[in-house]
């Protein structure tokens, strides 16, 4: 097995999973067979219980695991389906090295860091790195290893011991080491600094790591003399030494990697001549360029209470613009604080109450995502009922489908008290309820997770049609409340469609307005199965019903479905994420397919909002 460790330092935050997920990609174009692992320092037993503050959103595999969000980039990016052990945690290494302690595993021997966790985390990683992850048989070529944290963080020493440990017993023509670093750029000089990375290199150095390989995070491209001086320092040859600077859009990381050669330097440490070949990114630049010159703009306003770290609706804000770059348009999002939509702000800040209406007043169309606690609820429900009133498209995701289902009672069915029982547990009209099966007394790991199945019970529903007129989906789940079966007949008779429901017939999963031009909810998340090339179908579907167009994707006929349930090319309208539209009767030339496409996010922060003084 053939590893490549690839580690920060100077600072956190400086895209070490992209850089990961971008040397996967064009190790994959070379013809090798790739895995990932990313290892994460801190105790918890895994991310499902930290806040989307903390480290941004918590994805979801398909057996149910919640992870780190950097796993979620290694799917869309190398098109792999990774499991819970794919991902190590501090927390999940104490564990089982106690469990093997109680079993007495190690009697008469004294438990230490040295050797008995470092070995765990060796033995973790050595098995997870032979189980291929691509679907095919046979163990992968390369194992991509992610080392959360900065290099000298106290809690990552026992990883950076066992990785150590790892290439030594391994040989060095087995393991790969790539550095990544900030090259700070100070204003007042305007010179970009070398002596962050230098130390950086230093330390870990004095951790028994050598990197093979620099990748220098910048704002612009490293100049020359920066990189000779990085390489005199850091003992690391000139041509080892890449430049990683900004670019509006991530999908042009791994065609910088191989406009500098980044995997001559990689296949001679690993010695992979006689097996990788030239690497051929010929349909990912044609998809970057396709995204980079769309200019017809679809505007799409997220509504939701973490707006103030993007990072919270990382894979929302992904599945939208594979939709749209799919179908051909320019996406604009506005993240619209849910908690400025309220009464109450609007005494407290009408700047700031106006600002949002008027970011939710010029959307095409409003997505609600998931979430959990009660700021900012009132203000999703609103969202929903402008929704739903101004036939504008609508999707709500987890509690976003809950949060259309309370306000449709309180609006259609004259029930003003309607909530969730998440919010108040003594309401006579409860919407929304807690599962049967959910544990009221742990909250990590007890909830409904991961890939399960969705049963169409109207067959010609909308969302029934965007699948493909399938029977069933399989998308990934989390959540531990439910839309209530005992309100189930009076929403129904109120108008609300109930499109499709577990294998049960009782639980809830995708709702409908029929009344309404595209209204959607999903108790699932579609969003962590959307990939570049492989679309979500709700979120093609509102993007689609944005611009007008919605039945370029409802063709029952043409539009067939993959094992995956992601929408593929059928016989008359089609949408390509290549080539956009072709071959159909919708009003999207080819020409304005291939204009711009930046994803721009209009996050208005609490300063910024309290200077607007928009017109009600």
């Amino acid at each position: 097995m053939k590893y490549v460790l690839v580690t920060g330092g100077v600072v956190s935050g400086l895209g070490k999973g992209i850089t990961a997920s971008s040397i996967g990609v064009l190790l994959q174009s070379c013809g090798l067979r790739v895995t990932c692992i990313k290892i994460d320092p801190y105790l918890n037993y895994d991310a499902g219980t930290i806040s989307p503050y903390e480290h941004g959103e918590v994805f979801v595999l398909e057996d149910g695991s919640e992870v780190d969000l950097d796993l979620g980039n290694y799917e869309r990016f190398l098109g792999c389906t990774l499991t819970r052990d794919n991902n190590i945690t501090l927390g999940k290494i104490q564990q089982q090295v106690m469990d093997r302690e109680r079993r007495g595993d190690y009697l008469g021997t004294t438990v230490q860091i040295v050797p008995h966790v470092t070995d765990a985390i060796k033995e973790w990683v050595e098995r997870v790195a032979m189980i291929p992850v691509d679907g095919k048989e046979g163990p992968p070529d390369v194992c991509i290893i992610e080392l959360g944290g900065t290099i000298g963080d106290n809690e990552s020493r026992p990883f950076t011991d066992a990785l150590s440990q790892l290439s030594y017993s391994v040989g060095p023509e087995n393991f790969c080491l790539i550095h990544v670093t900030l090259v700070p750029v100070l204003s007042v000089v305007g010179e970009q600094k070398t002596k962050p990375t230098q130390h950086s290199v230093r330390d870990l150095r004095g951790l028994g790591l050598t990197p093979n390989i620099i990748a220098c995070r910048s704002t612009k491209v490293l100049e020359e003399n920066v990189k000779a001086k990085l390489s005199r320092f850091c003992y690391v040859p000139m041509q080892n030494i890449l430049s990683l600077h900004d670019v509006h859009n991530i999908w042009h990381i791994p065609l910088l990697l191989k406009k500098q050669k980044a995997h001559e330097p990689i296949s001679k440490v690993l010695k992979l001549a006689g097996m990788a070949k030239e690497p051929s990114l010929e349909k990912w630049a044609s998809m970057v360029e396709i995204c980079d010159n769309l200019h017809v703009q679809v505007r799409i306003a997220v509504v939701g209470k973490y707006t103030d770290l993007s990072d919270a609706y990382l894979s929302v804000l992904k599945a939208l613009m594979h939709a749209s770059v799919a179908f051909g348009k320019k996406l604009v999002v506005d993240l619209v604080p849910s908690p400025d939509l309220e009464k109450t702000t609007k005494k407290e800040n009408s700047c700031a109450y106006k600002a949002a209406w008027m970011l939710l007043k010029g959307a095409d169309g409003v997505l609600i995502p998931g979430g959990y606690g009660n700021r900012g609820l009132e203000g999703k429900i609103l969202a929903a009922k402008y929704a739903r009133e101004n036939n504008i498209p609508f999707v709500g995701i987890c509690l976003g489908m809950q949060v259309a289902v309370i306000e449709f009672a309180r609006s259609v069915l004259s029930l003003p008290d309607a909530n969730s029982t998440e919010f108040k547990p003594e309401t006579n009209h409860p919407c929304i309820v807690f599962m049967p099966e959910g544990s009221t007394t742990h909250m990590g790991g007890t909830m409904r997770l991961g890939s399960r199945r969705a049963y169409f019970h109207v067959k010609d529903s909308i969302s029934a049609r965007l699948y493909g007129n399938k029977e069933f989906v399989d998308e990934r789940h989390r959540h531990r409340y439910e839309v209530n079966p005992d309100m189930a007949v009076c929403l129904e008779k109120a108008g609300l469609s109930f499109a499709a429901k577990d294998e049960t017939g009782k639980r809830i999963e995708i709702v409908e307005v029929p009344s309404h031009p595209f209204f959607i909810g999903a108790q699932f998340h579609p969003e962590f199965k959307s990939r570049p090339g492989k679309v979500s179908p709700l979120f093609l579907g509102l993007i689609a019903a944005a611009c007008g167009e919605l039945d370029a994707v409802l063709t029952p006929v043409s539009i067939q479905q993959d094992n995956n349930q992601h929408v593929v090319l059928g016989n008359e309208t089609r949408v390509d994420p290549i080539n956009g539209f072709c071959n159909g009767t919708n009003k999207t030339s080819q020409k304005s397919v291939r204009q711009n496409s930046d994803l721009y996010l209009h996050q208005i922060s609490m300063s910024s909002r309290r200077k607007l003084n928009p017109n009600p």
